[in-house]
């Protein structure tokens, strides 16, 4: 679910006045609004890996970015048939890129740095219940935001089946709540968004 966050010229003006890179809370928010749909995607695609896995290690799983890149998904989802699980996700980004709203589109290309981000996933009562979690590690980005950052999230929500493809989960527009730090070398800069 997309929504305007900020005034497009106001957040583009901010970025601008110092090249570009995670240097203030807006900036800090973008640029994981960049981000925010990726962690919907990923979590299905553990799923994907959950149902066609042998053990807990899921096969590698990937996906295309709204507008270029790719993302690849590895690690372990609980087996069994539990509607709690545990998803402990590696999260590989190259040449990354989804549509960023605030008002205006900003232009944001991600890419993983020496790792995977972690995505780190508990839900309760799947398909209709509950997710807390984290979502950590270094990005290097291009376009409106650029330069490197290192995430520190928190994420907590409710899930609901997906209308347009029940087989998969979603989360409930409105209750995720994203919190934490994104650091640059311009310094520490908080996140705290509500999808």
């Amino acid at each position: 679910m997309r929504t305007p966050v900020l005034g497009g010229a106001c957040l583009l003006f901010l970025l601008a006045g110092c090249g570009g890179g995670v240097d203030s809370d807006a900036a800090a928010r973008a640029a994981y609004l960049g981000l925010d749909d990726m962690v919907e995607e990923a979590m299905n695609l553990g799923f994907d890996g959950f149902n066609a896995a042998t053990s807990a290690n899921i096969p590698e799983q990937s996906a295309m970015g709204d507008e270029s890149g790719t993302l690849v998904v590895t690690g372990q989802v609980d087996q069994g048939s539990s509607p709690n699980k545990e998803m402990r996700l590696r999260a590989a980004l190259t040449d990354y890129q989804d549509v960023v709203l605030v008002e205006d589109e900003l232009v944001i290309v991600y890419d993983s740095v020496d790792a995977p981000l972690e995505l780190d996933l508990s839900l309760r009562g799947v398909p209709d219940g509950t997710l807390q979690g984290t979502l950590t590690g270094a990005l290097e980005m291009t376009g409106d935001i650029t330069g490197s950052v290192v995430l520190d999230l928190t994420i907590e929500g409710d899930i609901e089946p997906d209308p347009m493809d029940e087989a998969r989960v979603r989360r409930v527009p409105g209750t995720t709540s994203i919190r934490g730090t994104a650091t640059s070398p311009y310094g520490v800069f908080e996140v705290d968004v509500v999808r």
